[in-house]
């Protein structure tokens, strides 16, 4: 195995030099530079990154703290954290709670700087005595009604939610039903209090008849609410991510109905596969490769700046209109 001494033979220059050039210094001239840089690549040299982290007092993880990794908003997200994270040297520790606050406390209460630089924590449950003893930076993401000093990214889900409904109004549709109200989900309450605004802007009475709450956002849980909606007869349904809606438009075509023509569906998260499903699903698209990078240099400024006031990013969202509300 090639090491830094064999490459400053090879470039002709000091073993201070090769190091400047792996550790990304800039205060090295463009010669030498060419030079390290191609003798790197001769010799196969690569870093020891272990060791180059303890010289910086740094463990090389963080950590992701998701609720469920079937849930595809939150694999797609991890996927964009650990692409963020490599551009720090960091690998990603993912560990999911299913929403449970005492799996979710619990993971908290294990994070340490023995184990990681810093957190990316999605909480479901957690309250916020749970996060004030977190012994590394925290970055929280999306809504959750905890009033405290922590970076946090995510987008509005109150406007998000608005714009999701006001199409469905826009479109003619009057009894909008919706699916995912949940008892402690952060995110839920703050859907359902957009829904609500556009409801109620559009001169519309809001009937708690036409929410359905689950208390998880899978497929089965999507179809199961909407059985229990069509007796209410909605023409149009928003649900709190795309597995619920894709759910909902099972149990919408089993009882001989058609989706758009006499039940519009929205969801929300824009899921990878939410293009290609038939119909294809209308749905609120985060910017989740934008929350991934901007939660990770978060945590990467937090971890090597403590003291810098607490952030709070908003990402921006699109509604990616597709044939699940289309005119026929």
């Amino acid at each position: 195995m090639a090491t830094l001494k064999d490459v400053a033979v090879l470039a002709g220059v000091s073993v201070k030099t090769v190091s400047n050039v792996v550790n990304g210094y800039d205060f090295v001239k463009p010669e030498n530079r060419r030079r390290v840089e191609d003798a790197l690549h001769a010799t196969g040299y690569r870093p020891n990154v272990g060791a180059r982290n303890l010289r910086r007092g740094r463990t090389g993880f963080i950590a992701l703290v998701v609720p469920e990794l079937c849930i595809p908003y939150f694999g797609e997200l991890a996927g964009g954290v650990i692409a963020a994270a490599q551009r720090h040297d960091w690998s990603v520790l993912i560990e999911q709670t299913q929403g449970d606050r005492d799996r979710e406390r619990a993971t908290l209460a294990s994070l340490g700087p023995h184990l990681v630089d810093g957190a990316l924590v999605s909480p479901q449950a957690v309250e916020a005595s749970d996060l004030t003893g977190v012994g590394v930076p925290v970055v929280l993401l999306g809504e959750h009604p905890l009033a405290l000093p922590l970076d946090h990214v995510g987008i509005d889900n109150v406007r998000a939610a608005h714009a999701a409904v006001r199409h469905l109004l826009d479109l003619g549709r009057r009894r909008v039903a919706v699916i995912g109200q949940h008892p402690t989900r952060g995110t839920a309450a703050q859907r359902l209090a957009g829904y609500r605004r556009a409801i109620e802007e559009a001169g519309l009475r809001y009937e708690p008849a036409l929410v359905a709450e689950t208390l998880r956002y899978h497929l089965a849980d999507g179809a199961a609410a909407m059985r229990g909606l069509l007796d209410r007869r909605p023409d149009a349904v928003f649900c709190f991510n795309d597995m619920l809606a894709q759910g909902a438009i099972r149990a919408i075509v089993d009882a001989g109905l058609r989706v758009p023509r006499d039940v519009a569906v929205v969801g929300f998260d824009n899921a990878e596969h939410s293009a290609f499903t038939v119909p294809s699903l209308t749905t609120v698209a985060p910017d989740k490769a934008a929350l991934a990078e901007a939660a990770v240099d978060l945590v990467h400024r937090r971890a090597t700046d403590p003291d810098f006031p607490p952030e709070d990013v908003p990402i921006p969202f699109t509604l990616e209109i597709r044939e699940s509300t289309a005119h026929n």
